[in-house]
């Protein structure tokens, strides 16, 4: 699938407003974040210059993102879950941003609730699998 460039912003931009929601930054979550910007065509120049100031950047907003297309919305919202996820400390106000964008996006609470079950079931049993947006590009 063809992810337009303004989508690609987007998933990487919610990527670090996720990232950022619980006021810190640890390695894992710079790992995924890395892999994931490169995998949406971003060079590693952005990717730092980025990362180097996420926590006091006040020009990345926490408006909720909407996506042009639900497959890339629910993709997005899997790899938020699992950027969440990493640090094995999941903040109510990272799950809520999630789900304000699930709800945006028009994907259900249903569908929201049970990839989070999902994900936290697989995270405490075998490591995070692979990403979600790399089944879809």
């Amino acid at each position: 699938m063809e992810i337009p460039q303004i989508d690609r912003s987007s998933y990487l931009k919610g990527l670090l407003i996720t990232a950022r929601k619980d006021n810190q930054l640890n390695e894992e979550e710079i790992s995924i974040i890395k892999k994931l910007s490169k995998s949406l065509g971003f060079s590693s120049d952005f990717f730092e210059e980025t990362i180097s100031h996420l926590l006091d950047n006040k020009y990345i907003t926490d408006e909720p993102i909407k996506f042009s297309d639900e497959k890339i919305a629910k993709s997005f919202i899997e790899d938020g879950l699992r950027l969440a996820l990493s640090d094995k400390v999941v903040t109510e106000s990272e799950i809520n941003w999630l789900k304000q964008t699930a709800e945006i996006n028009n994907i259900g609470i249903d569908w929201f609730r049970k990839k989070l079950e999902d994900l936290q079931s697989k995270s405490s049993r075998i490591g995070m699998p692979d990403f979600a947006l790399l089944s879809i590009i």
